[in-house]
């Protein structure tokens, strides 16, 4: 069964993380062969603050 973390800047809607998880779950079932069931996605929204790309934090961009 795969499990999937997703880490996203907080503030992105329902309906946009309902509609990336049915295409992510759709593409993973093609590719691995497994039926939805057997696809776990668990969205964690992350502060801008709590994140950094080449040592500067996403907050002070």
């Amino acid at each position: 069964m795969p499990a999937m973390t997703i880490k996203l800047f907080e503030g992105r809607s329902v309906e946009m993380k309902r509609e990336l998880a049915e295409a992510i779950t759709r593409e993973t079932c093609r590719v691995l062969g497994c039926g939805p069931e057997a696809v776990d996605i668990i969205f964690e929204d992350v502060k801008k603050e709590n994140w950094a790309t080449a040592g500067k934090l996403w907050s002070d961009r």
